[in-house]
C-alpha cells in the first residue's frame, strides 16, 4: 500500500475494481480514473507481493484446497461447503473451512458457530472450531461482527484485504483440505483468492447449481472464469434437483368456497387406514424445470465431470439451519446419500 509501505496491498480508499498496485496497468488502465491513489501508482515501482511469500509459508501446511463456486446465489452453495466439510472431518480428515463470502457470511450459522469471537496468538488468528468435530475449524467474516444483522458495506479494496489476512495470518496447522466458501459470480473475491492461492496449488473448483436455464447460464460463466484463471473444474453439483421426502412428511390442505384448510390429519388417518404401505415411499416433484436436461447435458457440451444430484431435502435445510451435519441424522436420508457419493468422488482424488 503506498500510503503505509506494503507495496502488495491494495488501499482502503482505492477505486472498484483496483487492478492493484503491482499491476503493470496500476494507475493506467480505466478502473483508476479518479482513484486518489493513481499517480503514485502509475510511478511507483513495480515487483512481487511480497505478501505472497507469507501466504505460501502459510499454506505449506495444508494438503488440499477445493473452491467451491456458483453463478448466482440462492442455489445452496454454502449449504454444501457446510456438509462438504462435515463429511470430510467425519472421514477422520483435519479440515478448514473458509468462508470468504464477505456481505453474506452464513458459514457460522451453518456450522453452528454463531457468536463466536476469532482469538490471536503468536502463530496468527486461530480458526474457530466445531464441537462436535474438533479436526473443522472454520474463518468467516460473520466471527468479526458485533451483531449477526450487522451490513458489511465495503468496496472491492477492503474485501480483498482481508481474503488476504485470512489466507496470510489464520493459522490452520497441518489439515488434509481447505474448502474455500466462495460469493455467487466472478466478482473481486474471486480473483483474490485465486490470485492469493494460485501459486499455492489449488486443487480445483466445485461448481454448484440448480437445474433450470437460468442458473446454468451463470453455471457457463463460472466454468470460463476457472478457464480463464486456470483453475482446475472438478465437478458440477446440481442441488435441488426435484423435491423428495417422507409421505409422512407432508402437509395436505383443501380448499373449500376460496378457503384453505389443514387436511393433513384426515389424510394421513385415511392413508394409514387404507394403504398404510405408503408410508415408506418417498414423494418426488420437480421443483425447476430440467426438460433441457439440466447440469448433467450441460457439462457433457461444456467436458466438464458431472459429480451428482442432490435432491432438495427439507431434512437438509433444517440442519443446516441448525448448524449440524446432515450424515449422522437418520432423517436426512434422502440428501446424505446422495452427497456421500459425490463427497466419496472428492476423497478419490487424494
Amino acid at each position: 500500500m503506498a500510503s503505509n509501505g506494503h507495496q502488495g496491498e491494495i488501499p482502503e480508499d482505492a477505486n472498484e475494481h483496483c487492478p492493484g498496485p503491482q499491476s503493470e496497468s496500476a494507475g493506467k488502465s480505466d478502473s483508476c480514473a479518479g482513484c486518489p491513489n493513481q499517480e503514485i501508482c502509475a510511478t511507483a515501482p513495480k515487483g512481487p507481493d511480497p505478501d505472497l511469500v507469507e501466504i505460501a509459508d502459510r499454506m505449506a501446511t495444508v494438503k488440499h484446497k477445493i473452491l467451491v463456486l456458483s453463478g448466482k446465489g440462492g442455489v445452496g452453495k454454502s449449504t454444501f461447503s457446510a456438509q462438504l466439510s462435515f463429511a470430510l472431518a467425519e472421514a477422520d480428515r483435519q479440515v478448514g473451512l473458509l468462508d470468504i463470502d464477505i456481505c453474506g457470511p452464513s458459514i457460522p450459522k451453518m456450522l453452528g458457530l454463531e457468536g463466536h469471537d476469532i482469538h490471536k496468538s503468536n502463530l496468527g488468528w486461530s480458526p474457530v472450531y466445531v464441537e462436535s468435530n474438533s479436526n473443522l475449524g472454520v474463518m468467516s467474516i460473520g466471527f468479526m461482527l458485533p451483531h449477526p444483522d450487522d451490513a458489511v458495506i465495503w468496496r472491492g479494496p477492503r474485501k480483498n484485504g482481508l481474503i488476504k489476512q485470512f489466507v496470510k495470518d489464520v493459522y490452520w496447522g497441518e489439515i488434509d483440505y481447505l474448502v474455500v466458501d466462495a460469493p455467487p459470480g466472478t466478482s473481486d473475491e474471486h480473483i483474490s483468492i485465486v490470485q492469493f492461492l494460485q501459486g499455492t496449488g489449488i486443487d480445483g473448483a466445485i461448481i454448484v447449481t440448480t437445474p433450470q436455464q437460468v442458473a446454468l447460464i451463470d453455471v457457463r460463466k463460472e466454468i470460463s472464469f476457472c478457464r480463464k484463471v486456470g483453475i482446475k473444474i472438478l465437478g458440477v453439483v446440481e442441488n435441488m434437483s426435484g423435491l423428495k421426502q417422507q409421505l409422512s412428511d407432508l402437509k395436505f390442505s383443501r380448499s373449500e368456497c376460496g378457503t384453505e384448510t389443514d387436511a393433513t390429519e384426515w389424510a394421513l388417518n385415511l392413508i394409514r387406514e387404507k394403504a398404510p404401505e405408503l408410508f415408506d415411499t418417498l414423494v418426488c416433484s420437480e421443483i425447476f424445470d430440467s426438460s433441457q436436461g439440466g447440469a448433467q447435458k450441460m457439462c457433457l457440451e461444456m467436458g466438464v465431470p458431472f459429480l451428482g444430484k442432490v435432491p432438495m431435502d427439507p431434512q437438509l435445510c433444517r440442519a443446516a439451519e441448525e448448524g449440524r451435519s446432515c450424515f449422522g441424522d437418520k432423517s436426512c436420508g434422502v440428501s446424505a446419500l446422495a452427497l456421500k457419493g459425490i463427497i466419496e468422488k472428492v476423497l478419490a482424488l487424494e
